[in-house]
């Protein structure tokens, strides 16, 4: 089936609903067509849109006859067939499925993974490249947990990034991410590799997830932290284990059990939301831990090359030489450019 076919059946679609609404449904068919129509009408907005410059094109065709019209014709086929592709593709990208979940705002999560001390060093400078980018964007960073290693690494920073579209930008961040440099313990001038893990999640409310108390263990245990740091004399550091699905969170950033408690349900709640959406979608991970990958050196999306000032995101072969830049949390090219793959993959194998 031809686009033009597809866009016939879509305003097709949508008339047959609007004269559905109008005929005087109630109750529960209201709702479903109410709520399809809702679907279809910016779609259906932006066919009418390009169909109308389509047609303005073809008047300015017939205008290039006539003499005295000659010159403005040409002048509105340049606009017209400039206009008339990116409209194209905007209904092309309005007809893709729509991830309700790219709306959310996202948690984030890093780990230190193959590497050691420079792992974990290399996680704390990830983790404010991140926190760097909200900024840059005007999201909130709440940090949920950071657990400093001895050297002023980062054995383990959780943190929810509150604002619209947060999770569609950060989403293609969830991988294994590679570092190559010459660490300041090393003495022989030595390039070290290692790797950090990071997983970004849509935040979930209750009504996505729905869990059941019993099916739930909770500890609870005195918190500890490098150097003495953030130690409490009380049980406020509280784990909780998913038991129908192994899922576990350990919470100790706060010096109440109550918020620890609070904070380490939100984190659970995503990641058994991510899960669920996982299993909806054949095309992504089939559960958190592929997501994320194993931390070996081999698995990675990404590549962070220090004595060559360089990154390379392994997924479209993209290499920018400004890491500089992108450790200040410059990241927009590289999200753009994986964005912009992803909908062409998308429209690929929809076939539109």
């Amino acid at each position: 089936m031809s686009l033009d076919d597809r866009l016939d059946r879509i305003v097709g679609r949508a008339e047959e609903i609007e004269a559905l609404l109008a005929s005087g449904i109630t109750g529960e068919d209201f709702t479903r067509a109410s709520r399809e129509y809702a679907e279809l009408e910016p779609l259906v907005q932006r066919i009418n849109e390009l169909r109308t410059a389509q047609t303005e094109e073809r008047e300015a065709e017939h205008l290039l006859a006539d003499p005295e019209m000659k010159l403005l014709a040409e002048a509105e086929l340049r606009a017209l067939r400039e206009r008339i592709p990116l409209l194209r593709q905007e209904v092309r990208m309005a007809m893709l499925p729509h991830d309700a979940a790219d709306d959310r705002s996202a948690i984030l999560e890093i780990r230190p993974a193959a590497g050691g001390d420079e792992a974990a060093l290399f996680a704390a400078e990830l983790f404010n490249v991140y926190r760097r980018y909200a900024d840059l964007h005007g999201w909130r960073f709440e940090l949920m947990e950071y657990d400093e290693s001895e050297l002023g690494g980062l054995r383990e920073g959780i943190a929810t990034i509150t604002g619209r579209g947060v999770f569609a930008r950060l989403k293609y961040e969830s991988g294994v991410h590679r570092v190559q440099r010459v660490p300041t313990t090393e003495s022989q001038g030595r390039i070290h590799t290692s790797t950090v893990t990071v997983a970004v999640l849509p935040e979930a409310e209750e009504v996505d997830v729905q869990i059941d108390e019993g099916d739930l263990r909770i500890d609870v245990y005195r918190a500890s932290g490098a150097g003495g740091q953030h130690v409490n004399k009380t049980e406020s550091a509280v784990r909780i284990t998913h038991l129908p699905t192994g899922v576990m969170v350990a919470m100790q950033e706060e010096k109440s059990q109550h918020k620890n408690r609070a904070k380490a349900m939100k984190i659970l709640r995503a990641r058994l939301f991510e899960q669920k959406r996982a299993s909806l979608h054949a095309t992504r991970a089939a559960d958190r831990k592929s997501q994320v990958g194993t931390g070996d050196r081999s698995e990675r999306i990404r590549t962070y090359n220090f004595p060559q000032g360089r990154v390379t995101d392994h997924r479209i072969g993209l290499t920018l030489h400004k890491l500089d830049r992108i450790m200040l949390g410059e990241i927009d090219d590289i999200v753009d450019a994986l964005i912009q793959d992803d909908l062409a993959a998308r429209l690929a194998s929809e076939g539109i």
